[in-house]
């Protein structure tokens, strides 16, 4: 992000002074779908695009907005019991009143931000919103004593209450808990996580956006989840000495007990679910060990079962994943939901520029418009610039 660029608009709508910058990244998920609900395991890690916004106090009880990608205005008082109408602007909104739920005592202050977070591209642009302006209400209002998972958990709350998005904590917790070249092992089920190595020297990732989104909300993501429950109750009563709250309970042996009391598709979408934790956990080894060979490999596997056991790939990001084999990258996959969107791909640095020419080629041949291509570098959570 360009501070001077952001500065210079605040400056302009704000009566000539300024204030505070602050940045916080969106995120990449290198393996690990379809997990979180499952109780198991995400592995996140923040990347060097976000949102960037500079902030200072105004001594009234009136925060005033500008939106410089959209070019937009808004301003609602600090104790407003309604808030903003436009989208946007409540995401500021809903911070303000999470962390007044917190305790702080938020007053009044003028803020501009913008973004270089590709829309759709599943790196999410709101975590980042939310986390960048939780950062800025603890620095100048909190004095820095709002602990970190309370920032992410205020995110989190901000799209249930005041945007309707029921999403994940991984998201959030991955914009504000991002280090520079390190990947994180989020456990969904318990919040314990851990920081793994991820600065490969001849390695690059990339973003390949077939920019398709299939509808992922109601039915299809519902029937998945209901999979994943009735394998569960199966397992509850097939084994009823042990608790099974979710498919992170279940080992293979019990899996494969209760296949003949489940349907075939409910089986294929557990089968998927308990590979996805073993391979997220061979991933941490493999970064550790500094083989990358194997990352690329489960990140193949996880595509493959997305695709063949979860079914929520579509024609085209299999597309995109043929093509990243025919082109000898070590690792692409899905990066998401499913139904569209991008792949994730793990690229030798000597064959990115051909696998890159050669898939927008491709893909646009193939489909009518060239994919969008993304370059990211792990890069550090949010925090202030200036």
């Amino acid at each position: 992000m360009d501070i001077e660029f952001v500065r210079s608009r605040f400056i302009k709508h704000f009566d000539g002074k300024t204030g505070n910058i602050y940045f916080s990244p969106g995120r990449i998920n290198l393996i690990g779908e379809h997990t979180d609900y499952n109780g198991g395991f995400v592995f996140p890690g923040a990347v060097d695009k976000g949102i960037m916004a500079e902030v200072r106090p105004n001594g009234t009880d009136t925060v005033m907005c500008y939106s410089i990608d959209l070019k937009d205005r808004v301003e609602f008082k600090v104790d407003d019991p309604k808030g903003p109408r436009a989208t946007w602007a409540r995401f500021i909104y809903g911070m303000v009143q999470e962390f007044k739920a917190l305790g702080v005592d938020v007053k009044g202050f003028n803020i501009a931000f913008a973004g270089d977070v590709p829309l759709g591209a599943g790196m999410s642009s709101s975590a980042a919103m939310e986390s960048c302006f939780g950062c800025a209400l603890n620095d100048l209002f909190a004095g820095n004593k709002v602990p970190k998972w309370d920032i992410a958990l205020a995110g989190q709350a901000t799209e249930h209450k005041y945007i309707g998005v029921n999403c994940g904590i991984m998201d959030q917790f991955a914009s504000v808990f991002g280090q520079e070249g390190k990947l994180m092992r989020l456990d969904c089920r318990s919040r314990e996580f851990e920081y793994f190595p991820f600065s490969p020297k001849s390695y690059r990732l990339v973003l390949v956006n077939s920019k398709v989104k299939h509808e992922l909300a109601g039915s299809p993501y519902n029937d998945r989840r209901r999979s994943c429950e009735n394998v569960v109750a199966a397992l509850g009563k097939h084994f009823p000495g042990k608790k099974f709250e979710t498919l992170r309970d279940a080992d293979w042996d019990e899996l494969e007990a209760v296949k003949a009391e489940v349907s075939a598709e409910d089986y294929k979408r557990a089968h998927f679910v308990l590979g996805e934790k073993d391979r997220v956990l061979a991933v941490c080894d493999a970064l550790v060990a500094g083989d990358y060979e194997t990352v690329g490999k489960k990140m193949y596997e996880t595509h493959h079962g997305l695709s063949k056991e979860y079914e929520v790939s579509c024609e085209e990001l299999d597309f995109l994943n043929d093509l990243a084999r025919e082109n000898g990258v070590t690792g692409s996959r899905i990066m998401g939901g499913g139904f569209g969107g991008c792949t994730i791909n793990l690229v030798k640095d000597e064959l990115y520029d051909r696998f890159v020419a050669d898939a927008t080629e491709k893909f646009k041949a193939k489909y009518g418009h060239a994919p969008e291509v993304y370059p990211v570098v792990i890069s550090e959570g949010s925090h202030k610039v200036c």
